[in-house]
């Protein structure tokens, strides 16, 4: 029988992207379960350009929708109430979805699986400018937004498999390629759709060109369904399939732990501040006068401050015991945000986008947190699966909130309104959730 895995030491524990395994096992495996892989260069590289494209790819079909609601509403028929509700699905798909991912990759492989989430995307892109209903658009939206969840959850595992060396400049990569994606979608569709006659559909539906480049990286991969992909030998340079050992080490209940329920109201009030602002601030902007090209690149601004600042509130929360003053620097920027929205939403847009933006950077706060909040690698995969899950579920009745307050005040007063005052409990929870202890400790 293997050895028992080392108990490390707190100050010296490695962190959430490294996982401590048997010695004499026979490949590195991860708290997912699936073994990281080392390959040929050619596959490498292939996993690289598949990890940008479908980055790239995991928001447009979201904010794209968020520059064109207007046109859309307008042409489907669409009540306040029910763009409310289409501005809601993203996060319903994510939680529903989402769950299913681990276990869709054990049984085809990750690679199989996020390959099919990419054709997914194509698929209900492809499909939805030409729905003729509300029904039918949501049905499309719905399976584009399946794709985008199963790719959510599987990215992380990818990086972890292909590039266990390089798991940070892989994850910085992929985090600014879905930057870019979501702030190109938001500023780009407008002009596109002038460009193409004025017609929203045509504006829509060409991203699911982009969509379809992004799906065929991962074809030549798709041997790798069973999960296990060919590893090459250090010294022969022979590839060679070898599954390793599951992770087996005991997995606090984290249902039982305050800083877990904490961490999963955080993520899902953070979740919905970033799914309103992708759904409708672009229409609050042209509300007030703001030109509907400008309003999408006022939402891409929000949208690319992500870029850089991904990069350092996870370097400087990590070298903080406790994370509460980040928490409440950001939800003091939406605060800030939110404001000038209600007072003046035209003459400081700029200003406005900008806060709101850094505010939005709770995100990968958010995620930086799970990481801290366990000791083990089964801990930080259970600890992560419900605070996603809680969190996405908590999103879901904001946008449809603001899309009935706006349709039955006639303004944008008491959905502003709305949007700051959730700031207050987002910084009050985050900071609980930032505290310096373990779900572990709470078990």
């Amino acid at each position: 029988m293997p050895d028992e895995p080392k108990t490390l030491d707190p100050a010296t524990a490695p962190t959430p992207a490294t996982v401590t395994t048997p010695r004499n096992s026979s490949a590195p495996t991860l708290a997912s379960g699936f073994p990281q892989a080392s390959a040929s260069r050619w596959t490498l590289g292939l996993v690289t350009v598949g990890l940008v494209l479908a980055a790239l790819n995991l928001r447009p079909a979201i904010t794209s929708l968020g520059a064109l609601l207007e046109e859309v509403s307008a042409g489907l028929h669409m009540s306040g109430t029910v763009a409310g509700v289409l501005t809601s699905v993203p996060p319903l798909c994510f939680a529903v979805f989402g769950i299913t991912a681990p276990r869709l990759a054990r049984r085809f492989g990750p690679v199989a699986v996020v390959c099919a989430g990419m054709a997914a995307i194509f698929a209900g892109l492809a499909v939805r400018p030409f729905a003729s209903g509300t029904a039918g658009f949501l049905a499309a939206s719905a399976l584009a937004l399946m794709g985008i969840a199963l790719s959510n959850v599987l990215m992380p595992v990818i990086v972890k498999r292909y590039f266990p060396d390089r798991v940070g400049t892989m994850t910085g990569l992929y985090s600014m390629a879905l930057a870019l994606g979501t702030s190109v979608a938001a500023a780009a569709t407008v002009p596109m759709t002038e460009a193409l006659g004025g017609d929203w559909r045509a504006g829509l539906g060409v991203w699911a060109v982009v969509a379809a480049l992004a799906v065929l990286p991962w074809i030549p991969l798709l041997r790798d369904r069973a999960g296990l992909p060919a590893r090459a030998g250090r010294a022969t340079g022979k590839a060679t399939a070898s599954a390793a050992p599951l992770d087996t080490a005991p997995a606090p209940r984290v249902t039982r732990s305050r800083t877990a329920w904490a961490l999963g109201c955080f993520f899902g009030l953070q979740a919905t501040g970033a799914y309103i602002t992708m759904g409708w601030m672009s229409q609050i902007f042209r509300d007030a006068g703001v030109p509907a090209s400008t309003a999408g690149v006022l939402l891409a601004v929000t949208m690319v401050m992500g870029v850089p600042l991904a990069f350092v509130i996870p370097r400087l929360a990590t070298r903080m015991k406790t994370q509460g003053p980040i928490v409440v620097a950001l939800g003091l920027c939406g605060l800030g945000g939110y404001t000038g929205l209600f007072f003046a939403p035209a003459s400081g847009a700029w200003i406005w986008a900008v806060l709101l933006g850094v505010s939005n950077c709770a995100f990968p706060l958010a995620l930086t947190m799970i990481g801290m909040r366990s000791r083990t690698g089964a801990g930080v995969v259970r600890l992560s699966a419900f605070a996603q899950s809680v969190g996405y579920l908590i999103s879901i009745p904001g946008p449809l909130l603001v899309g009935v307050l706006y349709q039955h005040s006639g303004g944008w007063g008491l959905p502003i309104a709305l949007m700051g005052g959730l700031m207050v409990p987002q910084m009050i929870i985050g900071t609980l959730a930032g505290r310096d202890r373990t779900v572990e400790d709470e078990c």
